[in-house]
């Protein structure tokens, strides 16, 4: 089967959660022998957002964007020749979520995650490690508006469970919407089942 047709919705389907399982099911047939995160979360975004486009269950065409933002530190440290690195670079360049694959308009390159600066709704997601739905982006405390036209957004937190029974965020990933409560419940259930699918299938 092509690539592509990954993202095909099967007419008839009856229910938010059997268009979600369809979505995972697909998903996990794409991701199947790839670890790379970069590759794993470019084809997720893709994979969601075209089969967002094309659900009979949700308003067509009004997810306007869906991606990830990844803490910085997973992200390949630049090289630079001893000749090039600047010698009173005294900054202190605290961790922050960037910017990772997305489909959608071009969007904020970073986000801030440091305590006592702005949040936003990425940053809640990630901070408090559980989903963030938002029905109104307008009355949400502290949104940062990266493309006017969205009106809801949901934002789940990439959670990695460790060997010692710890978990890590490394990431969170992000929807937005044209339309008022855009996303829902049985959506906030389907995409963090995705996102759990997209953490396991990935090294990071």
């Amino acid at each position: 089967m092509p690539h592509a047709d990954s993202a095909l919705i099967p007419k008839g389907l009856q229910t938010k959660a059997e268009f979600w399982q369809t979505a995972y099911s697909q998903l996990q047939g794409l991701l199947h022998d790839q670890r790379n995160w970069v590759s794993n979360l470019s084809n997720s975004a893709s994979l969601i957002y075209n089969a967002l486009g094309d659900s009979p269950l949700h308003d067509p065409k009004t997810t306007n964007w869906v991606g990830f933002y990844i803490r910085s530190s997973l992200f390949p440290v630049p090289r630079l020749s001893p000749s090039t690195v600047p010698t009173d670079d005294v900054q202190n360049h605290d961790e922050m979520l960037l910017l990772g694959p997305f489909c959608g308009r071009p969007a904020c390159q970073s986000i801030n995650i440091s305590p006592g600066k702005r949040r936003g709704v990425c940053a809640d997601a990630f901070i408090k490690k559980q989903s963030v739905l938002v029905p109104d982006v307008e009355a949400y405390p502290g949104h940062i508006a990266c493309d006017g036209e969205t009106k809801s957004e949901i934002v789940v937190p990439l959670i990695l469970l460790l060997d010692d029974g710890q978990s890590r965020v490394v990431g969170v990933f992000d929807l937005d919407n044209t339309a008022l409560s855009g996303f829902d419940e049985e959506d906030q259930r389907g995409l963090e089942k995705i996102a759990n699918l997209v953490v396991n299938s990935s090294d990071w």
